[in-house]
């Protein structure tokens, strides 16, 4: 198989961490070809989808090959793999990469997936598995909902890696000048979540492909914080999951695989679904090192099992 990777600037990756670069040794650990480019080198011309990309020998890290221009269409998988923001550029390059699918490329995840699943919103289409929460603009609606719960998270839309969220209870001093600040007056709308005292006991990341968890870590939040996002501070360790996420999963899988989201994280605190992370989910890594699960390599194989 030939798998390009779609992603950031390779100088920027970190392979003892990133997932991108996990996956990219695993593919060439199983005989296939690894290739990048970033959203950047993406073009159509007409309706023929090409690329600008460069061969990579990712193991050991890292020795790329001169760019090479090619059509999309070659490659047995594309992956896209760009961390958020989830800005212009990155919604103009899953329309270019609709241009590969509708010449039979094989788009990891799917473009119209990746626009139309936001990582925050796309969670409400399963609320039954969530704590209460209330997406909204307006101040009114916030307050009174915060007042409901006694104690919410507030978290931006668009945010990512913990950044922006605020824990507020709904007796602080200033809440409503809070709520003015994060939704820019009422521009824009935020979610806001009941706030779960059983996230010092950790948030587990559960890693699903085509449908089926392979893995997990817990992240434990550091001390006086109440985010576990690793980029914050947060902790990983082994875990396992419980029967009431194995039914969270089993649960999201038909929507899953129905819309090709076929790599996918999803978080889950004291039981209950808070995100589903559809862009470039992370947490390989730290399963491979915690789990001594080769998470790579069976995400390789469901993908070879597949073409």
């Amino acid at each position: 198989m030939r798998q390009l990777f779609v992603m950031d600037p390779l100088e920027r990756i970190n392979p003892v961490k990133d997932s991108t670069a996990a996956l990219m040794q695993a593919a060439q650990r199983a005989g296939h070809e690894a290739w990048a480019s970033t959203p950047a080198d993406l073009i159509a011309l007409g309706d023929e989808p090409l690329v600008v990309a460069v061969p990579v020998q990712a193991e050991p890290w890292l020795t790329i090959g001169e760019p090479q221009r090619q059509q999309l269409q070659t490659f047995d998988a594309i992956w896209m793999r760009k961390d958020p923001p989830v800005d212009e550029a990155y919604l103009y390059a899953t329309h270019l990469l609709e241009v590969a699918e509708r010449a039979g490329a094989l788009v990891l995840n799917r473009p119209s997936s990746l626009r139309s699943w936001n990582e925050k919103l796309g969670a409400l289409r399963f609320s039954r598995w969530m704590a209460p929460t209330l997406v909204a603009g307006r101040i009114s609606e916030l307050e009174a909902f915060a007042h409901a719960q006694g104690e919410v998270v507030l978290k931006p839309l668009g945010g990512r890696a913990g950044l922006g969220v605020v824990r507020v209870s709904a007796q602080a001093p200033g809440l409503g000048a809070l709520l003015e600040l994060v939704t820019e007056q009422g521009r824009l709308p935020v979610m806001a979540q009941r706030f779960l005292p059983s996230v010092t006991d950790g948030d587990k990341r559960i890693l699903l492909v085509d449908g089926e968890p392979l893995g997990a870590v817990n992240r434990k939040p550091k001390e006086g914080e109440f985010r576990s996002n690793l980029a914050v501070g947060g902790h990983p360790e082994a875990t396992e999951l419980s029967d009431r996420e194995h039914q969270i999963c089993a649960a999201l899988a038909p929507a899953l695989r129905a819309e090709g989201l076929f790599f996918v994280g999803i978080d889950v605190i004291g039981g209950m679904l808070s995100e589903i992370n559809v862009t470039s989910p992370t947490g390989i890594r730290e399963v491979e090192r915690l789990m001594q699960v080769p998470l790579a390599d069976r995400v390789i194989e469901r993908l070879s099992a597949q073409r």
